[in-house]
């Protein structure tokens, strides 16, 4: 893996060629968290209400474990 020119904080506009996506689930306004893949193989995350704000930045590992804890339910605690 290439490693980071980026750094948590970044500015989300400054992130060059990211393809923001988000969750179909999103609620109806598009508030919600977008994602990108990154050349360096790593993923940004943004929220959406303010897509020229900080973005952090994740390995693989990091969103896979992230991941994985989510389809677990460790985060539906979150949602009450």
């Amino acid at each position: 893996m290439s490693f980071s020119v980026y750094v948590n904080g970044v500015s989300a506009s400054s992130i060059e060629d990211a393809g923001w996506f988000k969750s179909s689930a999103s609620d109806p306004d598009n508030s919600c968290v977008e994602v990108a893949a990154l050349s360096t193989g790593e993923v940004a995350m943004r929220n959406s209400r303010f897509p020229e704000g900080p973005a952090l930045v994740y390995t693989r590992a990091e969103i896979e474990a992230f991941l994985k804890g989510a389809k677990a339910g460790e985060f539906d605690s979150l949602t009450v």
